[in-house]
């Protein structure tokens, strides 16, 4: 079935979970233990829980919004529907640039672990590949992401399965709640936050789900669930063999760990996983960010060019270019923690807007409890990338304004 954007209704339920988990079940587990650990100490896991009830909120308050709005763009059209065209615009505003630093991010991951000496130019050589692969149709991408899905969880599996089995781990080493600070747990759950965030990208794929105003509400909370639980079991397993001190000093954190469980001949593996991890990542990131770049183009917040829907391949191409090469650049010079930290301020931001819009239909403790919680998180963060993400908005409701005018 082909909308009347141009997009044809391929994926179904499976589908659309996969890309979701291909998204939060990728170089976040990988990456972001180390530095939420060193922010929150023994409260990693509280950290965890705590970004765990936020993703919960802002799963709910998507899906319901999802079902009454079937269209590409996410939380940009639910603002604009509910709240108002500027909110929409601040939300795709914040969605695009958020995430395409989330992109530059997942692509120097894959550099850093695949070839270290040349992390930045395999991070370019990955964003161009995939970019291709997403040109060519919705379907191929949907394909290549179960296939990199499945290869992550088998190494996320041989990791748990070899720590529990090393004899060397120690439940106490998890000290749970030990000299726990409130800002440090804030801060750790915004960090892990930025790997939570993928579900977003099953709803701004609204034009390509058959049966959307069904399959994405079901969608969005199965695959939040799966990463909620894979998640807390890994970061169990580490700090089991590492401790919280370890595992905020260690730069590879699950390559580290296994190594501590006495199975150094694993960290190949793992490291090939985080690669394949962010690869997954990178290819539902851009998928995204094409996406809502089509939605705000057709309602002229962007050049209207990037509306064009490939004939044949019926994919946004132009945006998905651009999006390709903005990301590519970026991947060229990014630094990877200032990325994150970047990528979660605006994510927050994104989703406070979707929540507020959720509000306005009615049960509205899950929203407002969502609505808070972005807020706390995101002004819990690091100050630079506070600091730069309140510039980064403002200069797009400057853009806003003058295009108003």
């Amino acid at each position: 079935m082909t909308t009347p954007g141009g997009l044809q209704r391929r994926l179904g339920t499976t589908d659309a979970v996969v890309i979701g988990l291909g998204s939060m079940v990728g170089a976040g587990i990988f990456a972001a233990l180390a530095p939420a650990a060193a922010a929150a100490g023994s409260g990693l896991l509280i950290g965890l829980a705590v970004a765990a009830v936020v993703a919960y909120c802002n799963a709910t308050s998507s899906a319901r919004l999802a079902a009454l709005y079937p269209q590409s763009g996410g939380t940009y059209v639910y603002g604009r529907e509910r709240l108002g065209e500027f909110w929409g615009y601040t939300a795709g505003w914040s969605f695009i640039v958020g995430k395409t630093a989330s992109c530059a991010a997942m692509a120097l991951t894959v550099g850093l672990y695949v070839w270290p000496q040349w992390a930045h130019a395999v991070a370019v050589a990955a964003v161009v590949a995939l970019t291709v692969v997403n040109y060519t149709g919705i379907q191929k991408s949907a394909l290549l992401t179960r296939i990199i899905v499945a290869c992550v969880l088998a190494v996320l599996a041989a990791v748990v399965v070899v720590i529990a089995g090393s004899g060397s781990t120690d439940l106490s080493r998890l000290d749970i709640g030990d000299d726990v600070g409130a800002r440090g747990v804030l801060q750790a759950a915004g960090l892990l936050f930025f790997a939570f965030a993928g579900y977003a990208r099953i709803a701004t794929l609204g034009e390509e789900v058959r049966d959307p105003a069904r399959t994405i509400p079901r969608a969005i909370p199965i695959a939040l669930g799966i990463a909620l639980v894979i998640y807390a079991v890994v970061a169990v397993a580490a700090l089991s063999v590492l401790g919280s001190s370890g595992l905020a000093s260690a730069p590879a954190p699950l390559a580290d760990a296994v190594a501590a469980a006495g199975a150094p001949q694993w960290q190949p593996v793992v490291r090939a996983g985080a690669a394949v991890a962010a690869l997954g990542s990178l290819l539902a990131l851009i998928l995204g960010v094409s996406r809502t770049t089509l939605a705000m183009a057709r309602d002229h917040h962007l050049p209207h060019a990037l509306a064009a829907v490939h004939p044949r391949f019926a994919v946004p191409h132009r945006a998905e270019v651009l999006v390709g090469i903005v990301v590519a650049i970026m991947a060229a010079v990014v630094d990877l923690r200032g990325a994150i930290g970047f990528s979660s301020f605006a994510v927050l931001l994104y989703y406070a807007i979707a929540n507020a819009a959720a509000w306005t239909l009615g049960r509205r403790v899950i929203p407002a409890l969502g609505l808070a919680g972005c807020l706390v998180l995101a002004f819990s963060l690091p100050l630079t990338s506070v600091l730069t993400g309140l510039a980064v908005v403002a200069l797009g409701a400057v853009i806003y304004g003058v295009r108003r005018r």
